[in-house]
């Protein structure tokens, strides 16, 4: 029941600064979405009441589904990556609220 309020409150926070004006918050509702999808993999996984997935001591019918596991793992790893290029083209861009007039070269705000 926790794991499935916190991956609600992480999508409603994750839609709500993805849809906001600002590409930084953008960036950081595109984590938030990732994370909550993190979230869903691993309960995917039945982590809680499972034992260790790759030990020799384990019945094969208790052992936990590594492969949820390793898809989180490439998951962060992902957006990471996708996350630190979204920022660099924030941090390059131009400010979205100013533009220029073409005929004159005036800027408004």
């Amino acid at each position: 029941m926790i794991l499935a309020v916190t991956v609600g409150v992480l999508v409603a926070g994750g839609t709500y600064l993805l849809l906001s004006r600002s590409m930084v918050r953008s960036v950081f509702g595109i984590a938030v979405l990732s994370h909550a999808a993190n979230f869903v993999l691993l309960a995917a996984g039945v982590p809680a009441w499972r034992s260790e997935p790759l030990s020799d001591t384990t019945d094969p019918a208790l052992m936990g589904d590594p492969l949820p596991m390793a898809f989180v793992l490439t998951a962060i790893v992902i957006t990471l990556a996708v996350t630190v290029v979204m920022l660099t083209f924030a941090v390059l861009g131009h400010n979205d609220d100013t533009h220029k007039t073409p005929a004159t070269g005036e800027t408004h705000v």
